[in-house]
């Protein structure tokens, strides 16, 4: 996902933030970031996992 899609979908929610904002902040908190999701960054393997999908129509749609 790139900066300019960040923005673009902040802008959808009536947030409006230019994208070199968006680059600022992924260069500024992406070291913290990393930091704490290094200890969920292996998966185990022994587990299962079930998804499903759900579709809700609203207004007809």
């Amino acid at each position: 996902m790139s900066d300019a899609n960040i923005s673009d979908m902040l802008a959808e929610r009536g947030i409006s933030v230019d994208r070199s904002t968006i680059y600022r902040w992924f260069i500024e908190y992406s070291p913290s970031l990393r930091k704490k999701l290094r200890h969920h960054q292996f998966i185990n393997t022994d587990s299962s996992w079930q998804l499903d999908e759900t579709y809700v129509k609203v207004k007809g749609q």
